[in-house]
């Protein structure tokens, strides 16, 4: 039995073709072996027998055709596609950056070895936005930290009359938007909880970052808030030389 793509499968390739410029990738193209391994190894099919040869770079190249034909701009003549290939088409499209974040943050999360369940047709059946109950969602499900000491390290920071700034690079949501971004900061974990395990957690363990400087601990290879504020630092050093 061949697993039905799941919407995080189908993000991910529809993400390889538009880095391709919207042309069907090759099953010998290096990048459909990678991803082809990448799904191969990942987690999202768990408790179902797959074949051996589940998602291989032929089954890559023949989605990313299907989606190509199935984009409402293509006019040649089109494959017999899935039934979302069309909708994540459309979605890649319209919101292209946030299709492709969220394509990274999958991507990111297969790599570090989550072990996730599946998500195919039960996530399409209200409306396409339903889609979002992919890996992203159940990552902030699975992977919620205790609330309580995210607003004990705020709270610690602002007692000892430090500001509420990120710690890579300096940005204050309250300077920068007024009463709206007042007392708002994301809190970072310096050891990700999926490297980590099941551990206790003190205030130490914890950082505070904007949102771009914690996207960029995570992206790609995990790196500490302190190589951040490096990354930093050595562009300004580099901006103003």
């Amino acid at each position: 039995m061949v697993a039905n793509w799941t919407y995080d499968e189908l993000i991910l390739a529809a993400d390889l073709l538009a880095q391709n410029g919207w042309v069907g990738v090759r099953a010998t193209n290096p990048v459909a072996v990678k991803l082809s391994n990448l799904l191969r190894d990942g987690q999202l099919h768990p408790g179902e027998s797959l074949p051996e040869n589940f998602r291989s770079p032929s089954s890559i190249q023949r989605k990313t055709y299907d989606i190509m034909t199935a984009d409402p701009s293509y006019s040649g003549k089109p494959t017999r596609h899935g039934p979302y290939d069309e909708q994540i088409a459309v979605a890649f499209r319209e919101r292209p950056d946030e299709m492709k974040a969220r394509a990274a943050a999958i991507r990111a999360a297969l790599e570090s070895g989550e072990a996730l369940p599946g998500n195919s047709d039960e996530f399409w059946l209200d409306d396409v936005t339903a889609g979002e109950g992919g890996i992203l969602e159940y990552l902030a499900r699975k992977r919620e930290r205790d609330r309580g000491i995210r607003a004990d390290k705020i709270r610690a920071v602002q007692l000892a009359g430090g500001a509420l700034s990120c710690e890579a690079c300096g940005f204050d949501f309250g300077a920068v938007y007024g009463e709206r971004g007042a007392g708002y900061v994301e809190v970072h974990h310096v050891v990700p909880l999926h490297v980590s395990g099941p551990t206790t957690t003190s205030l130490s363990d914890l950082a505070l970052l904007c949102a771009n400087c914690h996207r960029m601990c995570h992206r790609g290879a995990l790196i500490t808030p302190v190589e951040v504020r490096q990354l930093v630092e050595s562009m300004h050093k580099t901006a103003n030389a």
